[in-house]
């Protein structure tokens, strides 16, 4: 599949300090990531199908809980999709790649100057 992706765009990107007190009243957060696509525009002229990649997360660590939307532009060349269903796993996966790419560089630069340490590194696995 051969893609032209437009820049990131951070719709929304959260920190919080835990607060296990709060928690324990109102329940403890859970990790969570979910991708969806807007289909914005299919070109049947120029076999082009254009998407909006949106990802929204929820990463909880024992000291932080991050929350937010990130989404992308992306132009699929020699191909019309009708709807999400149709991409594959791995597609699916190369899709949110840049997305996930993001969250890490956010949540690393983020947690090094709140926790004044290095950067936390998160590893996503497929």
């Amino acid at each position: 599949m051969e893609v032209v992706r437009e820049q990131e765009f951070v719709n929304q990107y959260h920190y919080d300090a835990r607060n296990l007190e709060w928690e324990k009243e109102n329940g403890t957060p859970e990790t969570n990531f979910e991708v969806t696509f807007q289909l914005v525009n299919k070109d049947t002229e120029n076999t082009v199908t254009s998407i909006v990649s949106v990802l929204q997360f929820t990463i909880v660590r024992d000291e932080f809980v991050i929350n937010g939307v990130i989404s992308q532009m992306v132009h699929i060349q020699d191909r019309i999709v009708n709807e999400p269903s149709e991409f594959s796993q791995e597609e699916v996966e190369g899709l949110a790649a840049p997305l996930l790419d993001m969250v890490q560089r956010l949540t690393y630069e983020v947690t090094e100057i709140a926790l004044d340490r290095p950067g936390m590194n998160l590893e996503f696995n497929s």
